[in-house]
């Protein structure tokens, strides 16, 4: 970053950071400095993966917590306010975060305003969602405004909803699981379809056109498994809540389950037929196109179910670059190490003739493929190479 290169792949970040970094309005640091106390708002944004009882590990948000309070009490001048964006259950500003805060600065504590203030982007079109978001959340003590972040948002058309932490804290929960909710619907009416020989792709558009009832094709159409960085953590998490509240939420319950079940019938879909050995080309092992995201993604599952099979795959995802992978994704690839040594290039993928060709893209047209099918994950549809 500061070279003004961005570290991960996300759409225009790179350009806003070698903007910034070139009129000097963004720097970076691996720790937190002094100055941090001497600003107005400070925006935490930490990791918290799934614990293994599904839950969120809430340890990078209790350590930053300690640090800024640290701060906040050796400099008597601070006043910031301090804003998390990361997901976190409902509870943890009053009985994890505040307590903290407390705790190391006494009365004094009343000199920072905590604010929750959860982010609605999806990755790879994170700055377009940033400028134009579903809606602004901002979860405060009493319910009342922030003046920070009523800053920041000026100018931003959204529905703004000022409440107490909880009602903010819960907020992604609900949007993720619906979300996967939709995917999972989708899914297993599309396997249900395929069974019986009826086509999936035209039931969704009978069922999108009721825009009225129906809410909005967005997440509603039959294709790949849900994946990623949130939609699992916050169902897991969801999850784990409703366990210890007694909520039996039987469907929520049954999310990860008909998702694993789902990247089982795809590859049994694309194969189905496939002699042992045949060549395989994958595009695409990001969960997600522009991104080179590799958090839970469907795709490294699906190409280990390949792997195993017997089938020769080569994967081309031209966002994934090993040497340039960090944090939560360069330990993906520790543990699925082949995915760097089958990663190929468009020359590669142009010059061999496939036996399969597994488009979780929907991008195979764009490029010149001798293949004698092709599998569309994102419609489970299968073409023949002269369709």
């Amino acid at each position: 970053m500061l070279a003004g290169r961005s570290p991960i792949a996300e759409p225009l970040v790179r350009e806003l950071i070698d903007r910034a970094r070139k009129d000097g309005l963004i720097t970076a640091s691996t720790t937190l400095v002094p100055e941090v106390a001497l600003c107005e708002l400070v925006i935490v944004c930490v990791g918290t993966p799934s614990a293994v009882d599904g839950s969120h590990n809430m340890t990078y948000i209790a350590e930053v917590s300690r640090q800024v309070a640290e701060l906040v009490k050796a400099n008597p001048e601070s006043r910031p306010t301090v804003a998390y964006r990361s997901t976190i259950k409902p509870g943890s500003m009053d009985e994890l975060i505040q307590p903290i805060f407390e705790g190391i600065l006494g009365q004094e504590s009343r000199r920072v305003e905590l604010v929750y203030y959860p982010e609605f982007l999806r990755e790879s079109t994170a700055v377009s969602d940033y400028f134009s978001p579903p809606k602004i959340v901002i979860g405060t003590q009493n319910g009342e405004k922030c003046a920070a972040l009523d800053v920041i948002n000026e100018g931003i058309e959204a529905p703004r909803f000022y409440v107490k932490y909880r009602e903010s804290e819960i907020t992604k929960f609900i949007d993720n699981s619906f979300h996967a909710v939709k995917i999972t619907f989708a899914n297993e009416i599309g396997r249900v379809c395929n069974h019986l020989g009826i086509s999936p792709d035209i039931v969704h558009k009978i069922f999108v056109s009721d825009t009225k009832l129906n809410i909005s094709p967005q997440y509603l159409r039959p294709g790949g498994p849900f994946g990623g960085s949130c939609l699992p953590k916050d169902v897991r998490a969801l999850q784990y809540i409703s366990r210890i509240s007694g909520s039996q939420t039987h469907l929520i319950d049954s999310l990860i389950t008909s998702n694993e079940a789902h990247k089982s019938f795809v590859f049994r879909f694309a194969t189905d037929g496939l002699k042992h050995g045949a060549k395989v080309l994958l595009i695409g092992i990001a969960f997600k196109n522009a991104s080179d995201d590799l958090r839970e993604s469907p795709n490294v599952d699906l190409a280990r179910m390949l792997i195993t099979a017997g089938y020769q795959l080569a994967i081309f995802d031209p966002h994934v670059t090993p040497q340039n992978l960090i944090g939560q994704n360069l330990g993906v690839l520790s543990n699925s190490p082949f995915i760097r040594e089958l990663l190929v290039d468009q020359e590669a993928i142009e010059s061999t003739e496939w036996d399969l060709v597994i488009d979780s893209r929907g991008s195979a047209g764009e490029y010149k493929l001798e293949a004698s099918r092709t599998v569309d994950v994102n419609k489970l549809m299968l073409r023949n190479s002269s369709s």
